[in-house]
């Protein structure tokens, strides 16, 4: 954790970890502690010493003494806040030039080409990494993954996940219904429609990565990335359109509005059956039998006091049961 938060390098964070649970200690008496060579650990606590995180004993200048946590490594935290405020500043003067070239790119510069699957994969990583406000995602198979299907790490930061899957993808379990169970949980919005036009990946509406269908060899694919334009609008709008007519995704009757008597397992066949799969395929999604899952379409619509499955899907979508809370 020291590591990764302060800048000290594994074996620096391991020994002053150590140290810091002794009174005082040669070199020789942490390396038995800590398993490594004597004069490796000398030579580490010498950069400790440096850094202001250890110091030589009074009495005994063999013997080092850890500076106290408290004091020494808030030093350390406010001079890696302070970098973190300079590095604020030169990527927000970056970013301004970077716009202002864009702002004179011409029609050959709207448009850049990637090639083969793993770097669209890492283009893709790249892009979640650095998305501040909003990820609109429009999905259909193959899928270029880039990890889980969504980035907890970025919707943790305030950052908005829309995703439209194509219903053929829940036929074919992927996603699975527990991975979609988990990307809302994580607070990611999930749409599913009928079909969907194109790959489509775009980021804070300031440019888009289109993945072409194309040859079944990884290493011909090739993904679009398309930056402001009058293209990318239409690329944003397209999204916008798909997003109001595709169906929403629940996973727990809380989810669900104005709907009394309907619990988690009833919502998930709810939504299921509204996307257009067939009880067979409900049933294997949420791991539950055929007659569980005809059972409980009997019971929703007992409850929206209808007689077949085309009234109960008006019924839900007039009182407004899929509604996003």
């Amino acid at each position: 954790m020291l590591s990764d938060v302060l800048g000290l390098a594994p074996a620096e964070s391991e020994i002053y970890g150590t140290l810091i649970s002794v009174a005082s200690a040669t070199p020789a008496e942490l390396a038995g502690s800590v398993g490594r060579d004597a004069r490796q650990v000398e030579r580490i606590l010498g950069m400790l010493e440096g850094r202001g995180l250890a110091t030589r004993s009074l009495r005994d200048t063999t013997r080092f003494v850890a500076s106290p946590p408290a004091a020494a490594l808030r030093a350390l935290l406010v001079q890696r806040q302070n970098d973190l405020r300079l590095a604020e500043l030169e990527l927000d003067s970056l970013d301004e030039i970077y716009r202002a070239a864009a702002a004179r790119r011409g029609v050959g510069d709207v448009i850049d080409v990637i090639h083969g699957a793993e770097t669209i994969r890492e283009r893709l990583g790249q892009i979640q990494l650095g998305a501040q406000k909003e990820i609109m995602n429009l999905v259909k198979a193959p899928v270029f993954s880039v990890g889980n299907m969504t980035d907890g790490a970025a919707i943790a930061r305030g950052v908005r996940y829309r995703v439209i899957l194509e219903r053929a993808m829940l036929d074919e379990g992927a996603p699975s219904f527990d991975e979609i169970v988990q990307a809302r949980a994580a607070g990611e919005e999930v749409r599913i429609t009928e079909t969907v036009p194109l790959k489509l990946f775009i980021v804070d509406r300031e440019f888009a990565v289109v993945p072409l269908l194309g040859s079944a060899d990884a290493a011909m694919a090739e993904a679009l990335i398309v930056h402001a334009s009058s293209l990318l609008d239409a690329l944003i709008a397209l999204f916008e359109s798909e997003w109001g007519k595709a169906t929403q995704f629940v996973t727990s009757a809380g989810a669900l509005q104005n709907a009394p008597a309907i619990d988690d397992l009833d919502a998930q066949i709810l939504s299921l059956s509204l996307t257009g799969l067939t009880d067979k395929a409900i049933a294997a999604q949420l791991h539950s039998s055929l007659r569980t899952v005809q059972r409980r379409i009997r019971h929703l619509m007992d409850v929206a006091k209808v007689q077949n499955r085309m009234q109960l899907g008006f019924h839900a979508a007039r009182l407004g049961w899929l509604e996003a809370e």
